[in-house]
């Protein structure tokens, strides 16, 4: 009984992956390599006509370009797939050898290719293939062994342009994800988290990206009912949700993080989970904060101001003619003279309070009464001048 394992495995030959600079240029080369004996001939049955005509149909039909060569890598044959490919006739294909259209390829190829189909049923080249204009598309060639009377190799030719370009575009995208500033964290329907990029892993003080995986994704947030609205809102509504939440990190410490959550959706457009953009604000936070402070001093310190101005206008008055009355009693009433004197200083005092306030530019409290440690409630505060 045939060894299964042994006919279904595949070797790979990356031949040139990247599509080469310079078009190929020179004659034609047919290659003779030293080949094994081959099978003897064989009788031709009965209905080989027929056979014969089948395989053509059916190699005509292949959906890749299908190229049959000798041991020495010319060409015999080429189904219409390939003369598509390669934009050569199907008579011009015959005077040329596999290796003047797999760039990059020699003599060693079909020796290698050779000894690998020995132990191998396939095997499998990335190559770039050279068309008659001389221009390239990358390509996966299959090659496998062929016993058509004689020993010959098939080259089954695909074509991936555009599973490379797809290939490419998702490299940058991934690229991308991975060198972004902001979070990008995925969760599956069950909301455990399957992909973070380093950003996330940085925000939340993980060592690695992959410390996270499997992980809830409620544990990036510090209000589980937060968290769970917007899994609901995203899962069972299948509506966007934005807001701005508080974070905990892995050590317990907590920041502000904008959220962007959408669901995820496969090929065919069904839900399968969340995908969560993350922006830390904790800086945008403090600044507005730090705004929200400046204008409350500043509009308390402009109150400030022109309480001052209001209060100055009355207490010059008031200084003048307590001056006044003190020079009119000051013969006759020589006890209230004294009062009168002692309102004039309160008066002065007071009008130097009032310039020391409206000099004030920034706005700063002391303790108003000696009160014991931890005590030093708002109430008994007062502003520093």
């Amino acid at each position: 009984m045939p060894d299964r394992d042994r006919f279904s495995r595949t070797m790979r030959i990356d031949l040139i992956p990247d599509a080469p600079k310079q078009p190929v240029s020179g004659t034609k080369r047919r290659v003779v390599v030293a080949k094994p004996a081959a099978p003897a001939q064989r009788k031709e049955p009965a209905g080989a006509g027929e056979e014969s005509s089948r395989y053509e149909e059916l190699f005509q039909s292949v959906y890749d370009g299908a190229l049959i060569t000798d041991l020495s890598g010319h060409i015999m044959d080429a189904n219409a797939r390939a003369i598509e490919f390669l934009r050569y006739t199907r008579d011009e294909m015959r005077d040329l050898t596999i290796f003047d259209v797999i760039s990059g390829s020699d003599e060693s190829l079909i020796r290698t290719l050779w000894e690998n189909l020995e132990e191998e049923r396939f095997t499998l080249i990335q190559a770039h293939c050279v068309r008659k204009d001389g221009t390239y598309f990358p390509s996966e060639i299959a090659v496998n062994k062929l016993r058509l009377g004689e020993v010959r190799l098939g080259f089954f030719v695909r074509d991936i342009t555009v599973r490379r370009q797809a290939e490419e575009m998702l490299r940058t995208e991934h690229n991308a994800i991975q060198n972004a500033g902001n979070g990008i964290a995925v969760a599956n329907d069950e909301a455990l988290l399957e992909y973070v990029n380093p950003a996330v892993a940085a925000m939340w003080g993980y060592a690695r990206p992959d410390d996270m995986l499997g992980a809830d994704v409620h544990i990036l947030f510090a209000d589980r009912a937060v968290s769970d609205a917007m899994v609901a809102a995203v899962r069972d509504t299948d509506h966007a949700w934005m807001g701005e939440c508080v974070a905990r990190r892995n050590d317990g410490g907590e920041f502000h993080v904008q959220v962007s959550a959408a669901c995820n959706r496969n090929s065919d457009g069904e839900p399968v989970g969340i995908v969560l953009s993350l922006v830390n604000i904790n800086d945008r936070k403090r600044a507005e904060s730090a705004e929200r402070e400046s204008e409350r001093q500043r509009v308390m310190l402009e109150s400030l101001g022109a309480a001052c101005h209001h209060l100055g206008q009355p207490a010059t008055v008031l200084l003048a003619n307590l001056g006044i009355i003190q020079k009119r009693l000051a013969e006759t009433d020589p006890a209230t003279v004294d009062l009168v004197t002692a309102s004039i200083s309160a008066a002065r005092s007071l009008g130097a309070i009032l310039h020391k306030l409206n000099a004030v530019r920034e706005y700063q409290t002391m303790q108003y009464l000696g009160a014991p440690e931890g005590s030093d409630m708002e109430e008994n505060r007062i502003l520093k001048i």
